[in-house]
């Protein structure tokens, strides 16, 4: 069983930085980052494989940087120039097996979730 725990979601001004972290019990394969604001669908926001590949959804790339420590089991997405329209819950998500490239960006192949941690940019 895989357990995930997030944290250093906060409210931020636009233009700042932050990093997320996840806490990772377990040895899962692909992760990944998703985000959903009020009203909207879950979103892609970056994946990492186990070798260290890494994928990015459209509205956060070079902006965000997804990295994977395999020795202490966490994954961290690091933050820059945040926008207004980051704001949302950001979740943590492992699979149980490797998933192929086309299925890296859809939450529904994600079985090991964390309960979330929200980032609010506003000024």
């Amino acid at each position: 069983q895989v357990q995930l725990t997030e944290s250093g979601g906060r409210s931020e001004q636009p233009g700042n930085s932050l990093t997320l972290s996840c806490r990772v019990s377990g040895q899962p394969w692909n992760m990944a980052w998703f985000r959903q604001a009020p009203g909207k669908e879950r979103e892609f926001v970056a994946a990492i494989w186990k070798g260290g590949m890494t994928f990015y959804g459209d509205s956060v790339k070079g902006r965000f940087t997804i990295s994977r420590d395999n020795d202490e089991n966490k994954t961290s997405l690091q933050i820059s120039g945040l926008l207004p329209e980051d704001t949302g819950h950001y979740y943590c998500a492992a699979s149980r097996a490797p998933l192929p490239p086309s299925s890296t960006r859809d939450w529904t192949k994600y079985v090991y979730w964390g309960q979330g941690t929200q980032i609010t940019v506003s000024s």
